[in-house]
């Protein structure tokens, strides 16, 4: 007979998930996503070889939960962030910070050469979760259009080169936040660091 975690069927299966989920983020640290197997990840959580199964059909279900989670709760986080942003380019400038603050919170090699091995149906819900931050992105330079503090005339390809400007690690925040606020047209980006 199983063991059941949890009061009701409803409690183990969110303690299962939490705890595989855990297990695959840990493991993430330590290594690629190409060498995480099935077993390791049961192991880690606690659960049986065969148990995981129950919950996720394969590594892939797994990231793909994992991704949802940390998405939800990035997503989260920066839209309350940006509550204290009165204006499109405070906003910009918190979404700039948000993002380049919890990138390695929330982005653990999660990136284009991940999801480039994944199956169709995968690289599809992990789509989902990108539409999802460019959601908020899309808004800010819409509000930055429609106020006129923005400069910018495509949105898509403003979206797309913000996002380019936000992969580099080794580069200061200050800077990156003042080139992004400059190539939307802002002219004094200069305001919080």
């Amino acid at each position: 007979m199983p063991r059941i975690h949890g009061e009701t069927l409803r409690d183990h299966r969110v303690q299962v998930h939490q705890s595989v989920l855990e297990a695959f983020a840990e493991l993430m640290v330590e290594r690629s996503f190409e060498s995480i197997s099935m077993r390791e990840i049961a192991e880690r959580a606690g659960l049986g070889r065969t148990a995981i199964y129950h919950h996720f059909s394969d590594r892939e279900a797994v990231l793909v939960a994992f991704a949802t989670r940390t998405t939800r709760a990035y997503v989260t986080e920066l839209r309350a962030a940006l509550e204290q942003a009165a204006t499109p380019s405070d906003r910009l400038r918190v979404y700039v910070h948000h993002h380049l603050a919890a990138g390695e919170q929330f982005h653990m090699g999660l990136g284009p050469s991940l999801v480039g091995q994944l199956s169709e149906t995968a690289r599809l819900e992990m789509r989902h979760h990108i539409e999802s931050v460019e959601a908020v992105l899309r808004e800010i330079v819409l509000d930055g259009q429609a106020s006129g503090e923005f400069g910018t005339t495509d949105v898509e390809a403003a979206l797309s080169l913000i996002h380019a400007c936000l992969v580099p690690r080794h580069l200061p925040a200050s800077a990156i936040e003042d080139f992004v606020l400059r190539a939307v047209g802002v002219s004094q980006p200069v305001a919080s660091h």
